[in-house]
């Protein structure tokens, strides 16, 4: 079997449809797979290919993706037609995981127009915000959206608005989109113009946990070379695996060959489709012809039937929601065969859930975890399989296109192997800069590098372990806690459901460490017992001072992050 140094280079030689080439843009050297499809467009006109398989299932919904062609074909010239959209607006998407949120993203994408997926669980004044921050010339929402949005926008600016699934008639100055797309009937041409390359496609607004979000813009490029980049780490782990590289490298089209006899490949979307990930699972899940099925909202036994019933093959999601399924007792009788992966991201992942994974069902199932974020385009470093069982506490290693760096954040030079600092990116996918905010950019993307904010370190085999949050490191009595640190070991303990560590403010300290604390059973431990169970593992100075349970589920935002903000809010009163 080969290694992954033998096997990357087997698969990114000149001829390979993984070809590596070293470029120079804007000043910034840049490492490109030259046979990536040029644009979101490019990829879209593909999946015609799959003709009457099912594309997107929602219930008792479906699509297949010839359906799902036409129907993005007419949608598209409607936003041309009759809602004047051209290469460059912005066409506001603000729905949750409805069938109709991949008609609209295609839509934008096929005409060269830029998606601008908002927060489905935002506000009304953030809703209005985005709007005109991103200066949307229309926006495709939910009757919940509308509904919330109704009367907040400014009549002289405000987008036109179409609405799926209304409950009722349409409201003045809105369109029923659902009816339209009843209507549509025949089939229909994509329009014949669309994007370039370096094109922006998509503006997605940051987490905002803090301060207003800031809308990041990528590329066509950006997005394409995160699927090609994703495509060609399948194929290195395919490679090490035994499959003869020399196939692999004749592009994605082989795996299908190779997968003969084995379920179609099958997605659970558990993101949601503003969120990054979500939009990145979308578009790779697309271009190897899954059947993508799409939850409303969590449910662990909806999950689990998914599974069963559409012959699920593989599912992302935050650590949280992992969790659930993985120790769900409804997981009894459940057939799980025809999982092969499960993967989490968005978060840090406890070590003691990579083993958890493997027994899902009766057969292998490759654990997958993933580092990445907005301004990424996703995924910039991975861990998988027997990489990540060796080393579970690591993210692994960045992927082949991605320059990673450990740097002073003070002065951004790069520290030595094995240094904590903060972790810096560069590369084809990381975006372009942030929508209207050129001092942010400049300070965001020094020289190319991404400023993630996060702590982290690399060890001499080229593995990155993130350790916490930059602005979330505790600093008790000049010594640094990580929180992600505490957590792990909290999450071992078997009383624990949820966990999240922050700092709080202390006199003779600076900060001391708190947890707050949800139990499966109110009870079930202690204070006592866990800050002994925390001393058994950790120096004495990462022991929690303050233990708070609660009975209510950690503050989170729509990714599944806590919301430390909140509970430090909560933990000063």
């Amino acid at each position: 079997m080969l290694d992954r140094t033998q096997a990357l280079a087997e698969l990114t030689g000149p001829e390979s449809a993984y070809a590596i080439e070293e470029v120079v843009h804007d000043g910034i050297p840049w490492r490109v797979l030259s046979k990536a499809p040029p644009t979101l467009r490019a990829v879209f006109e593909d999946l015609a290919a799959y003709g009457s398989r099912d594309a997107l299932v929602a219930g008792d919904e479906r699509i297949d993706y010839a359906e799902q062609h036409r129907l993005v074909a007419h949608l598209a010239r409607h936003l041309a037609g009759e809602c004047g959209v051209r290469r460059g607006d912005r066409v506001a998407i603000a729905m949750r995981n409805h069938l109709e949120w991949p008609l609209a993203f295609w839509a934008t994408q096929v005409l060269g127009a830029v998606a601008v997926p908002l927060n489905a669980w935002w506000t009304a004044d953030e809703l209005r915000y985005a709007l005109a921050d991103s200066g949307a010339a229309v926006l495709i929402c939910d009757d919940e959206r509308a509904e919330r949005i109704r009367g907040h926008l400014d009549q002289g600016t405000a987008p036109a608005v179409l609405v799926v699934r209304p409950e009722g008639p349409p409201v003045a100055g809105e369109t029923d989109l659902s009816a339209l797309l009843r209507g549509f009937t025949g089939e229909c041409a994509l329009p014949a113009s669309g994007p370039e390359p370096f094109d922006d496609a998509t503006i997605l607004y940051t987490s905002g946990t803090t301060g207003r979000p800031k809308g990041a813009v990528a590329t066509h490029h950006n997005h394409t070379t995160n699927l090609h980049t994703m495509q060609l780490t399948k194929a290195i782990g395919l490679a090490r695996l035994g499959l003869p590289a020399a196939e692999l490298a004749k592009g994605p089209a082989v795996f299908e060959e190779m997968a003969a006899g084995l379920p179609t490949p099958s997605s659970l979307q558990v993101y949601p489709f503003f969120h990054i990930a979500g939009l990145a699972g979308l578009y790779i899940g697309a271009a190897q012809g899954a059947k993508l099925c799409l939850m409303h909202r969590w449910d662990t036994a909806t999950a689990l039937e998914l599974i069963e019933t559409e012959r699920i093959t593989t599912a992302n999601m935050v650590p949280t929601l992992l969790r659930r399924l993985v120790e769900s007792p409804l997981r009894a009788g459940r057939d799980l065969s025809s999982l092969t992966s499960l993967g989490a991201g968005g978060s840090p992942v406890p070590p003691d859930l990579v083993a958890q994974v493997g027994t899902m069902s009766g057969n292998g199932i490759v654990p997958l975890n993933a580092y990445g974020m907005t301004e990424t385009t996703c995924v910039v470093v991975a861990n998988a399989g027997d990489d990540y069982y060796a080393h579970p506490d690591s993210v692994g290693r960045p992927v082949p296109t991605a320059d990673l760096r450990v740097a002073d954040p003070l002065t951004g030079e790069e520290l030595p192997t094995g240094h904590t600092g903060e972790i810096r990116i560069r590369g084809p996918q990381v975006v372009r800069g942030y929508w209207n905010r050129p001092a942010e950019s400049r300070e965001a993307f020094p020289d190319g590098w991404f400023r993630t904010g996060d702590l982290g370190h690399i060890d001499a085999e080229g593995l990155l372990y993130v350790v916490d949050r930059l602005k979330d490191v505790i600093i008790r009595g000049g010594e640094n806690v990580y929180s992600a640190e505490v957590e792990a070991v909290l999450f071992e303990h078997p009383g624990i459901a949820d966990v999240a560590v922050v700092g709080v403010p202390h006199h003779d300290l600076g900060e001391e460490v708190a947890a707050v604390v949800l139990l499966h059973v109110a009870g079930a431990a202690t204070a006592a017992e866990l800050r002994g169970h925390v001393a058994r593992r950790l120096a004495a100075f990462k022991v929690p001072t303050l233990v708070r349970f609660t009975e209510r589920a950690l503050p989170r935002n729509a990714v599944g992050k806590v919301l430390k903000r909140e509970l430090r809010d909560m933990l000063a009163l």
